[in-house]
């Protein structure tokens, strides 16, 4: 592949190369001060100057050590003979095929991963594993996944610029490399038969996240006897979702980040650090925050949640059996619209209802698991504010691409579905 033929990024996200930069710094701000707020009597983000932590608190070799055991842990078994090989067609932002024609093949063995992953922490209790550690250097392990993250980011650059044969992402070639840097250069960067992306898109961070959840209901247990049931909600809540994410983990082949986007510092450091450290954030703030709920309260939850799951889960569902076989009984009688690329558009079910259900359910979702922490404090519904901008920006890339991949039959399912996310809202 000539690499000086592939065409150049044009349209520039994130506010081009100045915005790439900032979120550098951003993004792993964020974490750190969202963290510290959460540890402080107030949990205020009103409540300045915070207690900075100096680096030398910070950096903690042997937490660095036990990140790096974590995810060359999770690396060894995805290389496991388990789960089924599956291909996966390249395609770029137009939906044709890449210029080597090559198909990709993965390793479908997330749920074993997981299993042999709670196996070995279930053993590791037994024998005396503390799991309230996490809680006491969670500082220090967000900050040594920071710095792997930056690391593995730099890696990934420069293999992208030095490995012969290359495949370019398409949105992360402009040329400038901070902006690639952040991006990504590289489509589906691999070492052998590994790939990069596809094993950090939930390995390491989401079985983080479940992992970190199960530390801060070890904590509060040994500081109160037992942990609330607001801690034992947002457990289950959150572990139900990453279960759900590897039981289907195959339906990951067709997003836009393994499909469009290139792995740089924006996935690399969103799924090491970002994911684990900051979707937790509930479960950290109820360690020092404890709240009580009453059953009636827990049972509003619990139903809220479970309509919002039924409605991600069968919604991507839906999605994914017509993608596979549209002849199946199950979508064999909705409507859909035909484009000039050959395939369909569905335009009733879910997706008749609106044009991202599964987004809809997400946020159902996020504000059930953000409820078990009261309504004091605005810090635990940061992650439903930031994931209602999070899909709104991706709901409009999405769509962008949509537009141009399939033109005149996106625009007639933009009419008949009008609403994109919230129905007779937005």
């Amino acid at each position: 592949m000539d690499r000086h033929k592939i065409p150049r990024t044009k349209e520039l996200e994130f506010g081009g190369f100045l915005g790439a930069f900032c979120l550098l710094f951003l993004l792993p701000a964020t974490v750190f001060v969202l963290l510290l707020t959460c540890r402080t009597e107030q949990a205020s983000l009103l409540n300045f100057p915070l207690p900075l932590p100096t680096l030398r608190s910070l950096w903690n070799p042997q937490d660095f050590a036990l990140v790096l055991a974590w995810v060359g842990l999770q690396a060894l078994l995805y290389m496991l003979p388990l789960g089924k090989l599956v291909y996966f067609l390249k395609q770029v932002t137009e939906g044709t095929v890449l210029r080597d024609k090559s198909r990709l093949l993965y390793c479908i063995n997330g749920i074993h991963a997981m299993w042999i992953t709670a196996l070995l922490v279930g053993v590791g209790m037994v024998a005396g594993l503390r799991l309230s550690y996490i809680y006491d250097h969670l500082l220090q392990l967000a900050f040594s996944a920071t710095v792997l993250a930056f690391g593995l980011s730099i890696l990934l650059y420069l293999k992208a610029l030095l490995a012969p044969g290359t495949a370019l992402a398409p949105g992360g070639n402009s040329g400038n490399p901070i902006y690639d840097f952040f991006i990504g250069h590289e489509l589906n960067p691999r070492i052998g038969t590994f790939d990069l992306k596809f094993f950090c898109e939930l390995r390491p961070g989401l079985l983080g996240w479940a992992l970190i959840n199960m530390g801060m209901l070890v904590k509060e247990t040994e500081l109160r006897g037992n942990p609330s049931l607001a801690m034992i909600l947002v457990n289950a809540f959150q572990l139900l979702y990453v279960v759900d994410a590897f039981w289907n983990e195959e339906a990951i082949l067709t997003t836009m980040d393994i499909v469009h986007e290139g792995f740089g510092f924006m996935l690399a450091f969103g799924n090491l650090a970002w994911v684990p450290f900051l979707y937790s954030l509930q479960s950290y703030f109820l360690v020092t925050h404890p709240q009580k709920l009453s059953l009636p309260v827990a049972g509003g939850i619990i139903l809220l949640n479970g309509l919002g799951y039924s409605v991600f889960r069968s919604a991507n569902s839906q999605k994914n059996t017509f993608r596979r076989n549209p002849v199946d009984p199950k979508v064999a009688g909705l409507k859909t619209i035909p484009t000039a690329t050959g395939r369909r558009l569905l335009v009733s079910g879910w997706w008749g209802f609106v044009r991202h259900p599964n987004y809809l359910g997400d946020l159902i979702m996020a504000f059930a698991w953000s409820l078990p922490c009261g309504i004091s404090h605005i810090l635990p519904y940061f992650y439903i504010l930031y994931f209602t901008m999070l899909l709104i920006h991706r709901e409009a890339r999405d769509e962008h691409q949509c537009l141009r991949k399939y033109g005149l039959a996106w625009q007639e399912y933009c009419r008949r579905v009008p609403y994109r996310i919230f129905p007779y809202l937005y």
